[in-house]
Protein backbone atom coordinates (compact mmCIF):
# COMPACT_ATOMS: atom_id res chain seq x y z
CA UNK A 1 0.00 0.00 0.00
CA UNK A 2 2.98 2.30 0.40
CA UNK A 3 3.15 2.73 -3.38
CA UNK A 4 -0.36 4.20 -3.51
CA UNK A 5 -0.46 8.00 -3.57
CA UNK A 6 -2.20 9.79 -0.72
CA UNK A 7 -4.89 11.12 -3.06
CA UNK A 8 -5.59 7.67 -4.48
CA UNK A 9 -5.76 6.18 -0.98
CA UNK A 10 -8.33 8.75 0.16
CA UNK A 11 -10.33 8.30 -3.05
CA UNK A 12 -10.28 4.51 -2.65
CA UNK A 13 -11.50 4.85 0.94
CA UNK A 14 -14.32 7.20 -0.02
CA UNK A 15 -15.41 4.92 -2.87
CA UNK A 16 -15.24 1.85 -0.64
CA UNK A 17 -17.69 3.57 1.72
CA UNK A 18 -20.03 4.61 -1.11
CA UNK A 19 -19.97 1.12 -2.64
CA UNK A 20 -20.42 -0.52 0.77
CA UNK A 21 -17.41 -2.79 0.26
CA UNK A 22 -16.13 -5.33 2.76
CA UNK A 23 -15.67 -3.76 6.22
CA UNK A 24 -12.28 -5.45 6.52
CA UNK A 25 -11.07 -3.67 3.38
CA UNK A 26 -12.37 -0.34 4.66
CA UNK A 27 -10.58 -0.87 7.98
CA UNK A 28 -7.36 -1.66 6.11
CA UNK A 29 -7.67 1.63 4.22
CA UNK A 30 -8.48 3.50 7.43
CA UNK A 31 -5.38 2.12 9.14
CA UNK A 32 -3.20 3.24 6.24
CA UNK A 33 -4.85 6.68 6.27
CA UNK A 34 -4.13 6.91 9.98
CA UNK A 35 -0.53 5.76 9.48
CA UNK A 36 -0.03 8.54 6.93
CA UNK A 37 -1.85 11.10 9.13
CA UNK A 38 -4.38 11.85 6.38
CA UNK A 39 -7.46 11.92 8.60
CA UNK A 40 -7.97 15.59 7.76
CA UNK A 41 -8.44 14.67 4.07
CA UNK A 42 -11.50 12.51 4.76
CA UNK A 43 -14.94 13.99 4.31
CA UNK A 44 -16.75 13.52 7.65
CA UNK A 45 -19.93 12.51 5.83
CA UNK A 46 -18.06 9.67 4.07
CA UNK A 47 -17.13 7.75 7.19
CA UNK A 48 -19.62 5.12 8.31
CA UNK A 49 -17.46 4.00 11.19
CA UNK A 50 -17.14 5.71 14.54
CA UNK A 51 -14.96 8.80 14.44
CA UNK A 52 -12.84 7.22 17.15
CA UNK A 53 -11.42 4.86 14.54
CA UNK A 54 -9.15 7.73 13.48
CA UNK A 55 -8.06 8.72 16.97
Amino acid sequence: MSRMSDDLLVEAYEQAIVLNLCPGFIILLEKEIQRRSLQHDIEPSQSTLKSSSFQ
